[in-house]
Order: structure tokens, then C-alpha cells, then sequence
């Protein structure tokens, strides 16, 4: 942690932001971390830059869902009621807005609207993807990691290699000091 203990009504602050961030979080929790990046490390001082990317990779080597990176963060910001207040705020409201759309979509598949939307969520999730890599290798000085980015990218894109192949190859060349 970077500062003192949160006071509760930074915690409250923290669980409402994060409450926010959850409706706007499609493609998953990972598509809003620049947001959550600008509120814990530059204006609640919380986490550093290195606590703020430590949090991500913890979490995303870890098993389980992808988005126990916000706990992570939430804990090394003010332990136990921070992961409380981030994974809280993060999962209410896109839990259940997510089971309600799920079931009405689901009722009117066919119609054209519906299927209009999924299509038009795409660039949306991608756009919001490319901002997350932005922010997590802004810092981090060289090229290998960009030319390993588009090299992933274009093996998904035009192979049927598997991803497990890939993340044990990106495993692999991190563990040797590559990247």
C-alpha cells in the first residue's frame, strides 16, 4: 500500500466508483482497469504503478476468474475491506444485469435488434481490450512485448493453434527475461 488505511468513506467511494465501473465493464472487469488504474494510482494514491500491474499478472497467472485481479487490487489498497468494497462494487451490478439480459436476449434471439447489438458490441470489447494493453505496457521500455502481442494476435487470427500453446510459449519467454 502506498498511503495510510482508507478512511470508510474512502472505502465507500471506492465501492461506489467501482459500482459504476461495473456497468460500463463489457467484455469483462479487465476492459475498465485503465479507469481503475487512474482512480487507485493517480488520484486516490493507493496503489503504485508497479502494485497496480503486480495485481493483474497475480491474478490473471492464478486460477479461477479473471476478475480476481479487482480483490487483488482492492487488498494491496486497504486489505481485507478494500477487496471487500472492489469485488463487491464490481460484481452486483454487472451480475445482475448480466442474468437479466441474459434471459431476455435469450427469449428474443431472433429478433433483428438483439442480434444487431451482439454484432455491434464487438468493436466495442476490442477497442475497450486494446486501451487495457495500452495502459499495462505503457511503462514497460522496449519492443520484444509489442512484436509477442502481434505475433499472439495474428496466430489466433489466422491459426487454430491453441491458447494454452500460446500462454505456455508467452510463459516461457517471459520466465527466460524476453519480455
Amino acid at each position: 500500500m502506498t498511503g495510510a488505511m482508507p478512511l470508510p468513506a474512502d472505502l465507500l467511494a471506492l465501492f461506489a466508483h467501482f459500482l459504476l465501473l461495473s456497468l460500463l465493464a463489457i467484455g469483462g472487469a479487465i476492459t475498465v482497469a485503465p479507469d481503475m488504474h487512474r482512480v487507485l494510482v493517480s488520484e486516490m494514491g493507493l496503489l503504485s504503478d508497479a502494485q497496480f500491474n503486480a495485481s493483474i499478472a497475480i491474478a490473471q497467472a492464478s486460477p479461477g476468474p479473471n476478475v480476481l485481479f479487482v480483490a487483488v487490487m482492492g487488498y494491496q489498497a486497504a486489505g481485507l475491506p478494500g477487496a471487500a468494497a472492489t469485488l463487491a462494487g464490481i460484481m452486483l451490478p454487472s451480475t445482475t444485469l448480466a442474468l437479466a439480459a441474459a434471459r431476455w436476449s435469450h427469449a428474443r434471439r431472433d429478433w433483428r435488434a438483439v442480434r444487431a447489438f451482439k454484432a455491434g458490441m464487438a468493436p466495442i470489447v476490442i477497442a475497450l481490450m486494446f486501451a487495457t494493453g495500452w495502459i499495462l505496457t505503457a511503462e514497460t521500455p522496449g519492443w520484444r512485448h509489442v512484436l509477442l502481442t502481434v505475433a499472439a494476435a495474428v496466430l489466433v487470427w489466422r491459426t487454430r493453434l491453441h491458447l494454452l500453446v500460446m500462454i505456455g510459449v508467452g510463459a516461457i519467454v517471459g520466465g527466460l527475461g524476453w519480455v
